[in-house]
């Protein structure tokens, strides 16, 4: 009698006395992963575990990262342009005071990423 493994088209391999079924992740399309998305897999795997594994065992856990690697960039850059505009950070202060310029657009990119890493990678 086969088992339902076999009923449903698994296969096995014997490795020794044992029988393994031949099992493999589903194949995920590729897509970028960047800084956030790898910061997002560390975050789940040192504090959600179980969602972790059950996006890795089910195949999806690429295309989550690439996900949240989308969402983070846009609202990024979102952000970053409105503070910009907020502070009145302009090209015109850019041409006339470069190193002001340089010191406020740092201290916006630095709130912006500190905003898209609690909103969308710890969120």
């Amino acid at each position: 009698m086969k088992s339902l493994f076999e009923q449903l088209g698994g296969t096995y391999t014997r490795q020794g006395d044992y029988c393994l079924p031949n099992i493999c992740l589903p194949p995920e399309e590729e897509r970028p992963i960047g800084v956030y998305g790898q910061r997002r897999r560390a975050f789940l795997k040192a504090h959600h575990r179980v969602l972790y594994y059950n996006l890795l065992t089910a195949g999806t856990l690429g295309g989550h990262l690439a996900d949240i690697e989308e969402q983070a960039q846009e609202l990024f850059l979102r952000l970053v342009e409105q503070y910009a505009d907020a502070e009145g950070v302009t090209e015109r202060l850019k041409a006339s005071e470069p190193q002001s310029w340089v010191r406020k657009m740092n201290g916006i990119r630095h709130r912006a990423n500190e905003a898209v890493m609690r909103e969308i990678v710890y969120g």
